[in-house]
């Protein structure tokens, strides 16, 4: 997110959305270094669907950047910045021609999944979650339906998922039942294990693409577009 922010910076005013799957702290640390959260004229609306009417996104932003967590409070940013709590399962337009339908994902705490549609093309970025044993989430093939990609939460391989039951995370052969069964066009594996190893995902790309011709292994800075 902080090189997001400098090349953002970099273009001039920023008018832009931010949208959270869910505020699990490896998903919103670098919100503090976002660069044109600073600058006064940039404007953002702040999103997030998994929070309940106790605790809002803007609170749990809040609680990142107290002390002693962080030296600045999150009044910091100079920026002009809404909050916005959704309810999962909403279908949201926030500019002219774009739709963001959303979906329950199978994460503790609760995250979101989301499907972007514009000019005709669509990509759905869809972790952190569990796939269930009763079968495919009926909630992802619904949400992912014919899209031209399809971003999963690949973290483990079905082999090693036994020893991680109930931690949130699927395989990546499990993202490739769900793109096959909905039709979707590109599927990338996202959200790497840590321990995998550079040779590991190089294994893991070459059987995913034997499998799927196509199928993208994500990579830091990579570019994608349908």
């Amino acid at each position: 997110m902080r090189e997001l922010g400098e090349a953002l910076a970099a273009e001039g005013p920023v008018d832009a959305d931010l949208f959270f799957t869910h505020t699990h702290v490896d998903h919103i640390n670098g919100v503090p270094f976002f660069q044109p959260l600073f600058d006064p004229k940039n404007r953002f609306t702040v999103s997030a669907g998994h929070l309940d009417e106790t605790i809002g996104l803007r609170s749990v932003l809040g609680q990142l950047m107290e002390a002693p967590i962080f030296p600045v409070p999150l009044e910091v940013f100079s920026s002009d910045m809404t909050f916005r709590d959704f309810s999962v399962g909403e279908t949201l337009k926030p500019r002219p021609g774009i739709e963001i339908r959303t979906a329950q994902l199978n994460h503790p705490n609760d995250a979101t999944g989301y499907r972007v549609d514009y000019g005709g093309k669509s990509i759905c970025y869809v972790t952190d979650t569990e796939h269930r044993k009763s079968g495919p989430d009926k909630n992802i093939l619904a949400l992912i339906e014919g899209a031209d990609i399809f971003i999963y939460d690949a973290t483990y391989t079905d082999d090693e998922y036994p020893d991680f039951e109930g931690w949130g995370h699927s395989t990546w052969q499990e993202g490739m039942r769900l793109a096959n069964t909905a039709g979707v066009k590109s599927y990338v594996i996202f959200h790497h294990d840590p321990n995998h190893t550079d040779e590991f995902m190089d294994q893991v790309a070459a059987e995913a693409a034997r499998a799927r011709p196509g199928t993208v292994v994500a990579r830091e800075g990579m570019v994608l577009a349908p």
